[in-house]
């Protein structure tokens, strides 16, 4: 039998209860974070050897707990200090040097922390990728996520150390990146294959040849259900993945890749293959025009970071077409009088905000509904400034519930829940604001 210890307790006092304990979680965090940091200030060594290091299971890799720059802590000092911790000397050493890493390598993120817009656990995330990195590498990465730590994706900051690397320690990321490339396979488990009928299949790929195979599989799949199949999409996608390998190429035929036989009917060519379209956003910056060397670029489709000698390798493959775009004014308005939303529009939103547009939502903007932030049957126009981009869920959350979001600017939004928190949404993540009154009215 379930009991509820607080029967006579609100939602909203249940709600306001828990983020007091959080809070109160989260300041002890800190506490312990800075004396860890005061901790080792006292017990530092000059002498490598002495120092405690980060081990791979059970070997000693030699490393320092924290990057360059980071003071060498004493190796038994940090055993009691472990001790103290509750930890195992191995997990402990590595959350010291994470702590470490933070406080002397990540200062703007540290500063971040010690004020409480940035929680330890994120923070040591962070300093976790960056503990390799060249101590100019990890200012990079300090500047570049000193504004939005609290709320970036752990594949943001990857990409972001990568690009790190690639930027001031060329070398080392080149090295990376072929033995990458080395590591490429494909595989089908034929050998687990049972009375189901059905075998696994997995492999790494060169990113463009698998965002190809993606894009002939989804334009198979979609064929398949526009001829009438009605399983599900992932069902049609494993289906159009056979249809590739038996070569049931899409109905769409070029017809340049047509042979002509002698009696009149032709067939596909063969040889022929579907051409590559490189689709790019290039960002191009002073320091791209004058630093000697590898340019750093991203690609769109993964934002992801890329050099341009990578970028050249896939644009020289045989039959690539290459699109260039026309560069989008993000303050620019298009207002148009119909409901639907033109192509420009959307990329227009998609580039201005990134993902979704609820609090703390990091669902890519690519794969969300567009929702009209004043309704167009109530006079709102299909503009880019009146677009905003919602995942499915918190689409629904919008319409169907009392949660409801003001655009402050087109970029920005405030946004307020069922029992009254508001949230700063912008570019810059997501910022918790002092709670309102729950009576307050507020936009739907």
């Amino acid at each position: 039998m379930t009991t509820h210890p607080h029967p006579h307790r609100s939602t909203a006092e249940l709600l306001g209860s828990v983020r007091a304990e959080a809070a109160l979680r989260r300041d002890s965090e800190v506490r312990e974070a800075r004396d860890i940091v005061a901790w080792a200030g006292l017990n530092t060594v000059q002498e490598s050897a002495d120092a405690a290091t980060i081990s791979d299971g059970y070997v000693d890799t030699g490393v320092p707990i924290a990057g360059e720059g980071a003071p060498l802590v004493s190796e038994f000092a940090l055993m009691e200090l472990c001790a103290v911790l509750g930890r195992s000397t191995v997990g402990g050493r590595d959350y010291v040097g994470k702590v470490l890493e933070t406080a002397h390598r990540l200062p703007s993120i540290w500063e971040a922390v010690l004020a409480g817009r940035v929680p330890v656990w994120r923070a040591l995330k962070i300093a976790e990728g960056t503990r390799l990195l060249p101590a100019d590498a990890a200012a990079h990465v300090d500047r570049h996520l000193a504004t939005f730590a609290a709320t970036c994706t752990f594949a943001q900051v990857d990409r972001l150390v990568e690009e790190a690397l690639a930027r001031f320690d060329p070398t080392a990321a080149e090295q990376r990146r072929r033995e990458a490339a080395d590591g490429r396979r494909f595989d089908v488990h034929t050998h687990d294959a049972g009375t189901e009928g059905t075998v696994a299949v997995d492999g790494i790929l060169d990113t463009a040849d698998a965002l190809d195979l993606d894009a002939a599989i989804s334009d198979r799949a979609r064929e398949l259900a526009d001829l009438g199949c009605d399983a599900s999409r992932d069902v049609r996608r494993s289906m159009a993945a056979g249809d590739l390998a038996r070569g049931n190429q899409p109905l769409g035929l070029d017809t340049r890749s047509l042979v002509p036989h002698e009696h009149g009917s032709t067939t596909k060519d063969p040889t022929s293959r579907k051409r590559r379209t490189v689709d790019l956003h290039v960002h191009v910056t002073d320091t791209a025009l004058t630093t000697d060397g590898e340019t750093i670029g991203r690609l769109g489709n993964t934002r992801s970071p890329v050099t341009t000698g990578q970028v050249r390798d896939w644009c020289g493959t045989p039959g690539t077409t290459v699109i260039v775009r026309p560069v989008i004014d993000l303050t620019g308005h298009e207002p148009v009088e119909a409901y639907e939303i033109p192509d420009r529009h959307r990329r227009h939103v998609q580039l201005r905000d990134p993902h979704c547009a609820f609090p703390h939502c990091q669902r890519r903007a690519t794969r969300c509904d567009l929702d009209h932030a004043t309704p167009h049957a109530a006079g709102g126009s299909t503009c880019p400034c009146n677009l905003v981009p919602l995942c499915r869920s918190h689409h629904r959350a919008k319409t169907h519930s009392t949660w409801g979001y003001t655009v402050l600017d087109p970029g920005q939004y405030l946004w307020t829940s069922p029992h009254g928190h508001q949230f700063l949404v912008d570019h810059h993540g997501t910022c918790t604001l002092d709670r309102l009154d729950h009576r307050q009215t507020h936009r739907r």
